[in-house]
């Protein structure tokens, strides 16, 4: 994977907390305490995508689309 280098404005608290993770040796350095929270974070964001297309699901009306599909036109084999 290549990187990029970028410039970010960040409040001081919030980059107080990521050193003090980087000396805890939590992270490496800076860069990989913000590269995991990002990744985290759009991670989270999909699954939030996912959740919210799944509610939007009727499962009844789900159920009787899936069970016409079934009826008659499968053969299942004996076993």
């Amino acid at each position: 994977m290549t990187t990029e280098k970028i410039a970010i404005t960040i409040d001081q608290q919030l980059l107080s907390r990521i050193d003090k993770l980087v000396a805890e040796k939590r992270f490496p350095n800076r860069s990989k305490a913000f590269q995991e929270a990002v990744t985290e974070k759009l991670q989270r964001l999909d699954r939030t995508r996912l959740t919210r297309e799944c509610a939007k699901l009727i499962p009844y009306e789900e159920q009787q689309l899936s069970e016409e599909h079934l009826l008659g036109e499968i053969e299942w084999p004996e076993y």
